[in-house]
């Protein structure tokens, strides 16, 4: 690996809108090149899912996403059969207009994404989202899908990958995942960004955004997450906060403090945080901000 392959794969992703830190973009890198999974861990917000998205638009192939949730089961994640269509063949059968007797053909196949990714052409980004909330049963199945990158149906046989899919998958710590599936796994925890790393990533999002209010909005928005709130708000909210500002044509945060208010639904998603920012609250963020 050359410091200058991990560079200009950084740059890509920049310019695909995401920016990632040298150890973020060096992981990244390593998915495509040692075809392992990525488990990417860290609180619900802080741009998981965008990382998927920017490396698909890198490797310039298709996303495909798998969104986990407690009762996933195979039929949701990797297959199920097409029984409308299988019982209309049988009646076509049994009335003599078809003599195929194949019920059990890949033409009946419901693709589910798992295994979308493993019948494409070109290797997709395959991304779990969420597996904390899925079952330890379904991780364990997932544990052969990610070890042999394959699928067996009892009907007809394994499917193994055209292509090895790029596999990320994201975890906001909802519960432990097991040691098995960490060590199939290459391993990051993306944190909220630095000062520096999110006012570049609202610049690069939102260039029409002035400087000065760039840096007063993620100001404002870095020491908001230390006030103790029920949800902090992560890089998607300060994208949508800065939009926001912009639409009530605001150049700066003190310029009208009742706009400034009726712009932080974009910030607060819960009725306990509206509560907890009092007025007097408000102003001091505001003070310290500007």
């Amino acid at each position: 690996m050359s410091h200058q392959d991990i560079s200009a794969f950084r740059t890509d992703l920049l310019d695909a809108g995401y920016v990632a830190d040298a150890e973020l973009g060096s992981a990244l890198w390593l998915v495509s090149k040692l075809e392992r999974p990525l488990l990417l861990e860290g609180d619900a917000g802080v741009g998981k899912t965008e990382i998927a998205k920017a490396l698909s638009k890198v490797l310039d192939t298709q996303l495909i996403r798998l969104q986990c949730y407690e009762g996933l089961d195979v039929s949701s994640a990797v297959y199920e059969w097409n029984y409308q269509h299988q019982l209309l063949a049988i009646r076509s059968q049994e009335s003599g207009a078809n003599s195929d007797g194949a019920i059990f053909d890949p033409k009946f196949l419901l693709e589910r994404p798992l295994l979308a990714a493993i019948r494409s052409n070109k290797a997709p980004v395959l991304l779990i989202d969420e597996i904390d909330r899925a079952d330890e049963e379904f991780e364990a199945f997932l544990l052969e899908v990610l070890s042999d990158f394959q699928v067996s149906i009892p009907e007809l046989g394994t499917i193994e990958a055209k292509s090895r899919p790029r596999v990320i998958l994201t975890s906001n710590g909802t519960r432990q995942l097991s040691d098995a599936l960490r060590r199939r796994c290459l391993y990051h925890y993306v944190d909220y960004p630095t000062f520096d790393k999110e006012l570049k990533i609202l610049q690069t999002r939102l260039p029409d955004v002035s400087a000065a209010l760039a840096r007063q909005i993620v100001g404002f928005v870095q020491d908001l997450r230390k006030v103790d709130l029920v949800k902090r708000p992560g890089i998607a909210e300060t994208l949508d906060w800065a939009a926001a500002l912009l639409q009530f044509g605001l150049d700066k945060l003190d310029a009208d403090p009742e706009v400034l208010r009726s712009t932080l639904v974009c910030l607060l998603k819960t009725r306990e945080d509206s509560e907890r920012l009092e007025d007097f609250e408000l102003e001091r963020l505001v003070a310290r901000a500007v």
